[in-house]
């Protein structure tokens, strides 16, 4: 099989109901599919958007009744009209059809200038279709998506086929995660290192401007562990003459390019180690439109593996639908520089959705070869791209492309970030404090900055002609806050890592609406607001303060009792607060019996987790931690007139020293002596 080819097994014609060219499959008692073919041949071949096929047998009954079939599985009932194919779900005794229209929407391609005027448009977010619905039943048309060969080919659909799926999950939405997770395929765990503090601006830094910004976070302590080189690293200005200039780009700017600039980086080899010295990963920023071209270091490989002259000078043009391209596209433009010190790559294709094949989008291409390409030889696969349709979870990271520096653009993220969990897109990433224009703002840069730190990916992001994002630019308290919390961040990497397994394991997502876990109106309503893995519920604060120094924010919090993570106030759920904070804090909320570990110490960009601070509230709690090579179990029971909490670290080879924080009103830190596993509290 090839680099690229993907197989998987036929369905299990037990799953089927066949009849006069339409195919029903039950996937799950809860997921149909509905085949019209033109042919009478089925696709078991995987598509853009499913990967799985066969499926344990579940049982289920059919009931013909003329041009209706129904299909009673254990728990749902499907009529099938199968003269329209359309489907409905009987749901407390009443039909209901799979086109309720009440969608809870999913996610969108890009935020690029949202909320702000751009050649005098002004641009909105349009939700795409989710997989969930207030009436339980949601279909999803799988018919154009491109099915996927074992050769790593793709191959379009024929005209007039039907496919599409039908969710029936009602308000299971966790558990209907879960068994779209099984259909389409798991997220890929992340590496370690993609959890904590990203540093990113589309500037032309030289190599050692770079490396010193770079000291300045280590000599202020301000923990980053990825740097991201964005696009003028390559050669970008001063293009030989006769080159020809891209469809969108600045004058004198070339966006796609392979050969570093040495009169930035006089020696990128040693810039990559300089940064790995500095415990940092590296992406790079890729916008492979233009193809290569005549004066690129790799362009001689390229044109000979492309069947080119090179003495023509002819460029390779760049057709993601060609296979034997895209080998040498990673052969001989990514691979030596990944051997180099590139650890993963920067998909920034912003140059439309056509290719040579109609209806093939070049960015699901991209994000396809790439993640394969990336986890080769059982690296750890990961790119940084943007969503290109239902599936995308396959392709993490995601980046929100070109927001305006303005607080209705902050304002839209905690829920966009939230929504994309209805398709299974949980690792967003946004360009943290803005991309486009803005001004010093330090308190708007701070409120962005805190939603930061509790969002999946935190990564600091700015254009050439907006502020910078380093927090030292925006005054004396920002700065202070601002730190604050992306020292926090790092030390939440424990807590993410374990959030990052379940989320590839299981399928629970770190960011997920209110209403996956509380059922109520008041969890439907708190849009802007998310549970934070399964401890937290956040609601970032995303207004101006008042004249008196507060911001005031809604905040759900569910049944039960919850915990403010800073102040340790404690309030009980089951109704809506106006939540006044000072700029230095934000709404988070641990549940109770909640466990929390943390990094407990400072040590520059490090990333393990040999010394923990464990936070714990009141109540009873069990959690996983896992680290790479193994997880340590939490328990947390009450006893008389307290609590004990266990540690049972036997699975995990990396032993660390504890220092476990209670906190019931108000804080107890116990220091572990080495071996010891458990540690009492008395209830306050």
């Amino acid at each position: 099989m090839s680099r690229f080819g993907l197989k998987t097994e036929p369905i299990n014609p037990s799953q089927t109901y066949v009849k006069n060219g339409v195919r029903l499959s039950v996937i799950t008692p809860r997921i149909l599919r509905v085949e019209r073919s033109v042919d009478g041949v089925f696709e078991d071949r995987p598509t853009q958007m499913v990967f799985e096929r066969n499926f344990a047998n579940p049982q289920f009954s059919v009931i013909e009744n003329g041009d209706k079939v129904t299909i009673l599985t254990k728990q749902k009932e499907f009529s099938v009209d199968f003269k329209t194919l359309s489907v409905s779900v009987k749901k407390d005794g009443k039909w209901v059809s799979s086109h309720s229209g009440k969608n809870l929407k999913g996610t969108a391609r890009t935020l690029d200038f949202s909320w702000g005027r751009w050649q005098l448009q002004t641009l909105r977010v349009k939700l795409g279709k989710g997989i969930f619905s207030t009436s339980g039943v949601t279909e999803i048309d799988d018919s154009k998506s491109y099915v996927l060969l074992e050769d790593g080919n793709v191959l379009g659909r024929k005209k007039g086929t039907v496919d599409k799926y039908i969710f029936a999950f009602d308000d299971d939405y966790l558990g209907g995660l879960k068994e779209f997770y099984s259909l389409t395929g798991a997220t890929p765990v992340l590496p370690k290192y993609s959890l904590g503090n990203w540093w990113s601006r589309y500037h032309a830094y030289t190599q050692e401007e770079y490396t010193t910004l770079m000291d300045k976070f280590i000599e202020k302590e301000i923990p980053l562990t990825v740097a991201t080189i964005d696009m003028d690293w390559h050669l970008v200005h001063n293009l030989p003459k006769d080159v020809k200039k891209e469809h969108f780009a600045i004058q004198g700017v070339g966006w796609t390019g392979y050969t570093f600039d040495k009169n930035l980086f006089p020696d990128y080899k040693q810039f990559f180690k300089d940064l790995k010295s500095r415990g940092l990963a590296i992406t790079m920023n890729l916008h492979p439109r233009d193809g290569v071209r005549y004066f690129e270091d790799q362009y001689e490989d390229m044109a000979r593996a492309n069947g080119i002259d090179p003495s023509t000078k002819k460029t390779v043009p760049f057709d993601c639908t060609d296979l034997n391209f895209m080998n040498s596209y990673f052969d001989y433009l990514h691979h030596p520089y990944e051997e180099d010190g590139v650890d993963f790559w920067w998909i920034d294709w912003q140059q439309g959705t056509k290719s040579k094949l109609k209806g093939f989008d070049p960015l699901w291409a991209l994000n396809h070869y790439h993640t394969l390409d990336s986890g080769r030889d059982g690296r750890t696969p990961l790119i940084l791209s943007r969503y290109a349709g239902i599936g995308s979870h396959r392709y993490p990271l995601g980046f929100s492309g070109d927001t305006w520096v303005r607080w209705s653009s902050l304002k839209l993220q905690p829920y966009f970030t939230a929504n994309a969990s209805n398709v299974g897109y949980t690792w967003w990433s946004h360009d943290i404090g803005g991309h486009v224009a803005g001004k010093g703002d330090g308190e708007l840069y701070t409120r962005w900055v805190q939603f930061g730190a509790f969002s999946p990916i935190n990564r600091l992001h700015s254009n050439n002609l907006s502020w910078s994002k380093e927090p030292w630019l925006y005054g004396d308290r920002a700065e202070k806050i601002s730190t604050d919390f992306l020292r926090l961040r790092h030390r939440l990497l424990p807590y993410l890592y374990t959030a990052n397994i379940r989320t590839a394991r299981d399928g629970e997502p770190l960011v997920a609406p209110m209403y996956y876990r509380d059922h109520s109106p008041l969890a439907y309503r708190a849009k802007n607001q998310y549970y934070f893995g399964s401890e937290l519920v956040v609601a970032p604060v995303v207004t101006k303060m008042k004249p008196d120094g507060y911001s005031v924010t809604d905040v759900y919090l569910p049944e039960g009792k919850w915990t403010d993570f800073f102040t340790g106030e404690i309030y009980r759920g089951g109704r809506v607060y106006k939540m006044r904070t000072p700029l230095d804090r934000m709404p988070v909320f641990a549940k109770a019996g909640a466990i929390i570990p943390m990094i407990a110490k400072r040590d520059g960009n490090s990333q393990k987790f040999d010394s923990l601070e464990v936070k714990v509230y009141a109540g009873e709690g069990e959690y996983r931690m896992f680290d790479e090579g193994g997880f340590t179990d939490f328990k947390l029971t009450e006893i008389e007139g307290g609590y004990l909490l266990t540690i049972n670290d036997d699975n995990n080879p990396q032993k660390a020293d504890y220092k476990v924080t209670f906190v019931d009103r108000e804080e107890e830190t116990v220091i572990l002596e080495k071996g010891q596993k458990q540690v009492t509290f008395q209830r306050k």
